[in-house]
């Protein structure tokens, strides 16, 4: 999720400072993506720069709280009319990590399998236990989030389970000069194919 578009929508909520944009960010996510502060002025910084939002006068209490513009709201609103692609999200690192362990000379890719599927199994079942913790109306925003990685995790244990099969099926070739040349003798028999 962006930070950005976040604060905007907290902002179309009314005007805020700092804090309370955290505080309202962490309760709308369930506290699964909790948020530096820095973070939160480092956002609103850019916003008021890019003009999203404005500051306001700080109160007696030494607060300054911000607003959404037009533009803000512009923006927000495409934002949220703009599906998200999957070439939008960040790198899989479990996936790269697996990629190199198949490639690295002394890492048993089994046991990183193992050890993975054991961490997302005991994820999956905190998760589940947060999801059931709490049922009121006004907890819907935090159980969405939780399903989504409720649901992402159950994934990433299917996906673990395929690299399992496959690496049982797989035949790593033999090294060494000749078996390069067979190598490439066999690629050149099935392309002919």
């Amino acid at each position: 999720m962006s930070i950005r578009h976040g604060l905007l929508a907290l902002l179309e909520r009314g005007q805020m400072y700092g804090y309370q944009l955290r505080a309202a960010f962490e309760e709308s996510t369930g506290s699964t993506w909790p948020l530096n502060i820095g973070q939160v002025y480092t956002t609103l910084s850019r916003l008021e720069r890019d003009g999203l939002v404005r500051s306001l006068p700080e109160s007696e209490a030494g607060q300054r709280p911000y607003e959404i513009t037009d533009a803000g709201r512009a923006d927000l609103a495409l934002w949220f009319a703009t599906p998200i692609s999957r070439t939008d999200r960040p790198r899989d690192e479990l996936a790269i990590k697996l990629a190199l362990a198949l490639t690295t000379p002394g890492v048993d890719v089994r046991t990183v399998v193992q050890n993975q599927r054991t961490a997302t199994m005991r994820t999956l079942q905190e998760l589940t236990r947060l999801k059931y913790a709490s049922d009121r109306p006004e907890d819907l925003p935090w159980r969405l989030v939780l399903d989504a990685m409720m649901f992402q995790a159950e994934a990433e244990v299917r996906w673990l389970d395929h690299c399992e099969t496959s690496l049982a099926r797989h035949r790593p070739p033999a090294s060494g000069p000749a078996s390069n040349s067979e190598a490439v003798g066999h690629r050149g028999e099935e392309a002919r194919r």
